[in-house]
């Protein structure tokens, strides 16, 4: 299916093109190469998912969820912002879309569960992989982002996770610069001082998005835009 069973080679070219001329040349026709920026966000749509909803599931189909809109509204891309941060705030909407859908579900649910409930961590079952000191770390850092309040989670993620700029940070919340910097103050600021210091260094591989889980997420968005466009789509 398109690149993906296509010419590799091809595909490492065309990995060097900046996000506009690829959104030319499939607004242009070249439908398939919208699995290169899929595949260039995949990682950063993940973690700001994560960071709004904290289900790992979830924030999959929120990730799918944005790649299908932003191809039926590529053509509204203006180059205004980054395309980056113009993909990520339609990421940052669906997620958001989806956790008031779940708030309103549980509002009416009348759950006896207490609100400490909702808080438990992942199961430690151990494995080989957590048996690893780096893997450890990384577990707990993961943890300790996910216990924190949904708006500092969402600005952790894209501040220090992602490495976004401030203003970057801001105009795909659609927040102001000095929110971002309160709000990542506070974030920091919750977490544990010697907890964070440890796992500090593992920061840029918290919440990855590996190989085979890319591999999926861009199978299904091309399958979803097929049965949408039909056989006029060219994957």
């Amino acid at each position: 299916m398109g690149i993906l069973q296509g010419d590799i080679l091809e595909l490492g070219r065309s990995a060097e093109l900046a996000d506009e001329e690829v959104v030319h040349r499939v607004l242009a026709g070249e439908t398939a190469l919208f699995e290169i920026l899929m595949r260039r966000y995949n990682q950063r749509l993940y973690r700001v998912a994560r960071a709004i909803l904290r289900e790992d599931a979830e924030a999959e189909d929120v990730m799918q969820d944005a790649y299908v809109r932003a191809y039926q509204h590529l053509d509204q891309f203006a180059g205004r912002a980054k395309f980056s941060t113009w993909l990520t705030r339609i990421a940052v909407h669906e997620a958001l879309a989806r956790a008031n859908r779940r708030r309103r579900y549980e509002a009416l649910d009348a759950s006896p569960n207490s609100p400490g409930e909702n808080m438990m961590f992942p199961s430690n079952v151990p494995n080989p992989e957590q048996e690893a000191a780096a893997a450890q770390t990384k577990g707990m850092l993961e943890a300790a982002i996910l216990s924190l309040p949904e708006t500092y989670r969402t600005v952790l993620m894209l501040r220090d996770m992602e490495e976004l700029s401030t203003a970057e940070t801001a105009e795909a919340l659609e927040l102001t610069e000095q929110n971002v910097k309160v709000r990542l103050h506070r974030a920091r600021a919750l977490l544990r001082r010697e907890l964070y210091a440890r796992a500090g260094t593992s920061r840029p591989t918290a919440f990855s998005f590996m190989a085979p889980r890319c591999d999926r997420v861009v199978k299904n968005v091309f399958e979803r835009l097929t049965s949408l466009h039909g056989p006029a789509l060219e994957i």
